[in-house]
Parts: C-alpha cells; structure tokens; sequence
C-alpha cells in the first residue's frame, strides 16, 4: 500500500504541475521581451536577440557552444589541482583521456562519471564546471524540442528562433528559479551544503561514526535531477544519505527528474495552437511510464533467476530508507528520462529488472525522456507513426497540418537509426577485444549485458551503469566518448533539419482522410510503434544478455 501510494502521489502532483508549468515555458518560449540581465547577455556575447536563425544557422550554433563548454570544462578538469577549494590530496588529477571522457559526458548531458566524485573532483570544478554544464547542457535540449515545435507551429519560412535566446530564458526563467527553491527544499530534508573540504563525521544507525567528505551537494542535486543530468558528488549517487537522506527526499528527486519533461507537451499543445496534441503526446509518454513502472516493480519483487537469488534476497543492492519498490520506481525514471541517477545498483537488479533498464532507454527516452531531447524524440517517432498509418491507407501522411514526404521521413529514420548503430556497434567491439573483455567483472550474459548497458547508456546519453565493468579506461574512456558526443548531436542535427523542412511547408486543410492525431488510436498507435521498433532492433542483444540470464 505504502508503495501504491508513494507512486499514485507522485503521478498527481505531476497531472497538477503539466498546466501551469507547460503554460509558463509557453509564455518564456513565446515572448518578445527580454529582461535587462538578458540584455546584458546578448550585448556581452554579440548577439541581436530579435534576429531569427534558420535550421542550419540553429544547429551551428548549438555546435559551437557546445565545442566552447567542451574545451572550457576540458582545461578546468586539467588543471583543477592548481585551482582552489581543491582536495586535500594535492595529487588528485584527471588524465587526459578521463578529462576527455568527462567533459563530453556533462556537455552532452550524459553526465557518466568513471570516477569517484568526492575523492576525484574538486569543489571548484563540481560548481564552477560540472553544475554550470547541468544547466546549460538541459537548456541545450529545451532549445532544440522548441525549435522543432516551432518547425509544426510556423508556415512558410525559414526561421526557428534565436538559439542563444533560447538558451538564456532557458536557463535564468526556468532551470535556476526552481533548481533554487528545490535545492531549499532538499537542504530542509537534510541534504548537505557546505565547502568543507576535509571530511565530516556522520552519525551511522547502528551508533559509530563515519568521516565523509562534504560540499555544496544540495545545489548541485536539484540541477542534476531538475536537468536530466544525473552525475552526483558522490559515487554511490542518489543512495548517498548526503544527497538523498530520507524517503521523502526521495519522492522529491523523481517528481524533480520527470517534471520539465512531463510539462513540455503542454507547452508544444500551445505553440501549435491545439492543447489536444499535447495531451496526446503526454498519454503516450504516460502510457509507456506506466507500463514500464509497473513491469520493473513486478520483476524485482519476484526470486527466480536474478542475480538477487544469489544472496537470498531482492534488498541486494538495494538501500534499505527506499527498499524495493521506491527504487524500482526510481531507476525506471531515470532511464525512462536522459537523468541516470540512481539510489541504487542496477548490477544487482533482476536479470528482467535490468533488463528494462536498458529497454527504458532502447525506447529512446522517451516517456517522458530528457529535458528537451524526450519531447523531440517522441515528436519524431509521432512523425514515423503518421508515416506508416498513411502507407496502410495508402495516403500521403500528414501531421498538424504538415506533410511527412520523403525528406522529412528520411529525417526521422536518420534520427531513429543512430542510437541502435552507435549502442550495438560498440558493444559487439568492445566484446570482440579480448583487453576489454577483461575489464567485465562477470562473465557470460551478465558480463555482455555490463557492455551493452554501458553503450546504451552513453548513447542515448543517460550516464547510469551496471557498475560491474572497469571504464576508467584509455579504450572505454575514448569509444564512450565518441559515443556519447554522436548519440547526442547528431540526433540534434537531424531534429533541426527536420524543423527547417516544415517550417517551409504551409499548411494542408484536414481532409475525410486525415488520421486524427489527438484521440487514443492516434496514443496506442505511438506507443505501439515506439516498442515494436525497439524490440525489432535490441532483441537479439537483449537474448544474449538479460534473457538468457533469466531463463539460465
């Protein structure tokens, strides 16, 4: 009852936030004023906020601030033992390739971490790099959904807004307002925030003490979490008791890491003037979060052919504030959504229990996805969906207004096809290395499903692990690098292309013939396509991995 409860409350509160929060990133979205710490901004980085960019000028953009972050954090990791608020071990140092690997992940709003953060990172570069890429990598994704909604909304040009405005009202209307009053709230539910940089006593249930490094960790865990972003300040992540101390707290974390995400079909439902398609797009993300919730909870409950039978008992890996059913809510949003967080171990999951991990991630992360990137992904597989009913009727297809021809479809399949390329290729490299295959700590399916956990992860940008793989690697660093960085903006470069192509349409009347996108065919027409596609894709793999464990 008490886990019925912990989800039914958490499904309401985010029914009550979708319509003012989504009307609210409407109206930031939508207006034409600009406050005066904005245009301070624009004059400080040369840009004229009424100008208007089109897709080509959009995603360059998009590019070159992301290359800027990249180098910035890059030299900042390099060269953090010479910075202040450093660790007290004067030694502590990145090497070039986990630099690298780092810097791409915060950027990408991946956020993997192939480190451990409190005895790796400094204070500086946890605020001053790391937190500062929480923000403006989140932002990043809102702008991109936004200029594609703009691609449904506008007729007949060749303009999708202004990126950099976009970014600026992304980050000071939306993301530091309540990354603030959410870092309040966590530091009243016991969170810590300090600059102690020598280590701190905590009091232990059982009566002994234990020395911790402390930090500002509040503020940092309400961006992680509000962003889809998902690294922590400390290695075990959100089931630290610094981070995430109380089962409240806990509840607080997945409504933070869903509610961006849940809101924006809302605000897609205003920009192309019909709430109905918005209401349609958050019934598919529902849907499929429902589904999945409900699957992963069952399999950890159940003791046959898990990884938990070993031990005797489903609470392996598991903390003992959430227990079982809390964090099987937990870990199936922050893969169903770009966050990755985790209050506890995915390794020790279920064979079927991590097997929807990863399948929360195959579908795209879509339901309801990143900040951003999960409503322009489930836009895209709108369009493929549309695509396909119009084959079966033997119609060229349309949606809101705008049809799907052989340019924009192209679009969608590029977009769809780089993930699965980037995450099986990987893995069947890394597998076929013996080098690499010794850094897996298990062998047979569990060990391939550590693999292809860990390129699913990184390239559909989540930033969760198995955690039973040696990464810290010059190989792993490097391939999931390149995975990460692919997975993340070449999707972006199709979304926008994809944009710039409707944006040029006008717009076709509805017709006897047009399919209605709003009614619940339309939502189990989505939902349907989303799975079959992935499971047309990932099977194979997912046999040789968690399935096979299952049925070992």
């Amino acid at each position: 009852m008490a886990a019925f409860l912990f989800t039914a409350s958490l499904v309401i509160a985010l029914a009550v936030a979708y319509r003012p929060l989504g009307d609210y990133m409407y109206r930031v979205y939508s207006g034409t004023k600009h406050s005066r710490v904005e245009r301070v901004i624009y004059r400080t980085i040369g840009v004229k906020p009424e100008s208007e960019q089109t897709w080509g000028v959009y995603a360059r953009s998009v590019l070159a601030f992301s290359l800027v972050c990249v180098l910035f954090l890059y030299g900042l990791l390099r060269l953090q033992q010479y910075l202040p608020l450093h660790l007290t071990n004067p030694g502590t140092k990145t090497t070039p390739d986990l630099s690298w690997n780092t810097a791409i992940s915060f950027v990408t709003n991946t956020n993997w971490q192939a480190y451990s953060g409190e005895s790796t990172m400094g204070h500086l570069v946890q605020m001053a790099g790391l937190a500062v890429q929480n923000f403006v990598s989140a932002a990043v994704g809102i702008a991109v959904a936004i200029a594609l909604v703009r691609g449904f909304a506008r007729k007949r040009t060749g303009d999708l807004g202004n990126f950099w405005v976009d970014l600026v009202r992304g980050i000071l209307r939306i993301l530091l307002p309540i990354a603030f009053v959410a870092a309040l709230i966590l530091i009243a539910g016991g969170a810590i925030e300090n600059f102690h940089l020598h280590t701190q006593v905590a009091h232990t249930l059982a009566g002994g003490t234990q020395t911790i490094t402390g930090g500002p960790v509040a503020s940092q865990e309400a961006i992680k979490e509000l962003g889809t972003n998902g690294g922590g300040f400390y290695n075990a992540n959100s089931a630290h008791p610094f981070e995430n101390p109380t089962t409240w707290t806990n509840w607080f974390e997945i409504f933070l890491l869903l509610v961006i995400s849940f809101a924006l079909p809302r605000t897609f439902g205003r920009m192309v003037g019909s709430n109905k398609q918005g209401y349609a797009i958050v019934a598919v993300m529902a849907t499929l979060a429902i589904l999945s919730v409900s699957i992963m909870s069952w399999t950890q409950l159940q003791h046959h052919g898990t990884v938990p039978t070993a031990v005797g008992a489903s609470m392996e890996g598991v903390e003992t504030r959430f227990g079982v059913a809390n964090s099987a809510t937990f870990a199936t949003a922050t893969t169903l959504t770009s966050t990755g967080a985790v209050n506890s171990f995915h390794d020790s999951y279920t064979s079927l229990g991590g097997m929807m991990t990863m399948f929360n991630m195959q579908l795209g992360e879509v339901a309801p996805g990143g900040t951003g990137s999960g409503l322009y992904g489930m836009l895209i597989l709108a369009v493929i969906t549309v695509f396909v009913a119009g084959l079966m009727v033997g119609r060229t297809p349309e949606y809101l207004g705008k049809k799907i021809s052989a340019r924009e479809i192209k679009f969608a399949s590029a977009y769809f096809l780089i993930t699965p390329t980037l995450v099986l290729l990987g893995t069947a490299v890394a597998m076929a290395l013996p080098g690499q295959r010794a850094g897996m700590l298990n062998s047979g399916p569990h060990g391939l499903s550590e693999v292809l956990y860990a390129f699913t992860s990184a390239s559909n940008n989540n930033g969760s692990a198995f955690a039973g793989i040696s990464v810290n690697t010059v190989w792993y660093n490097t391939a999931l690098g390149l995975a990460m960085v692919l997975g993340r903006f070449l999707p972006m470069i199709f979304v926008l292309a994809l944009a710039g192509s409707l944006a040029r349409q006008g717009t076709t009347p509805v017709s006897a013939g047009t399919l209605p996108t709003h009614r619940p065919q339309f939502v189990g027409m989505v939902a349907g396509v989303t799975v079959i596609l992935v499971a047309l894709t990932f099977l194979p793999a997912l046999a040789l991995g968690p399935l096979a464990e299952g049925i070992h």
